[in-house]
């Protein structure tokens, strides 16, 4: 999401869960409720939300419940958690066109964020830090939007 033209910060960390301050071992215990987030400020002017949820649908298995590649567990659900009320029926309306477009109900939650925490300092930037790591993305996914991004 940082590569995107008009996001300006990127937080990795865990939101919507029932503990104060969790870890990443008590996340992973599945005990928290917390999924694995990616806080996003952005620039809706550079980046209309619609367009931002196009991205992120593509980099996700929006059918899958509880998984993401080979990540599972319910820290792995899917999840779009707003601020903003106003931006409630933009994410609806697009979940609804992408239902449609793949012919099945999407298993994406559309809640108000009710919590976020920061995780740990080695998860921030973690593709930065781990050229090599794991992530459920494909390269040329990640390739391709940020492509398009700077194209605009």
């Amino acid at each position: 999401m940082k590569a995107l033209r008009g996001v300006s910060m990127t937080t990795v960390g865990y939101a919507n869960g029932r503990t104060e301050n969790p870890t990443y071992e008590q996340v992973c215990a599945q005990a928290t409720g917390f999924a694995e987030a990616v806080m996003t400020e952005y620039d809706p002017d550079a980046l209309p939300l619609d367009m931002l949820l196009r991205y992120y649908f593509e980099s996700v298995d929006p059918t899958s419940v509880n998984r993401q590649g080979g990540d599972v567990g319910d820290q792995y659900r899917t999840g779009i958690y707003y601020e903003n009320g106003a931006d409630e029926h933009i994410i609806r309306a697009a979940l609804s066109v992408l239902s449609e477009r793949i012919g099945k109900p999407v298993a994406i939650e559309c809640e108000p964020l009710r919590n976020f925490y920061p995780a740990e300092e080695y998860h921030q930037d973690y593709l930065d830090k781990n050229p090599n790591g794991y992530c459920h993305i494909p390269n040329v996914m990640i390739e391709r939007a940020f492509t398009a991004s700077r194209e605009g």
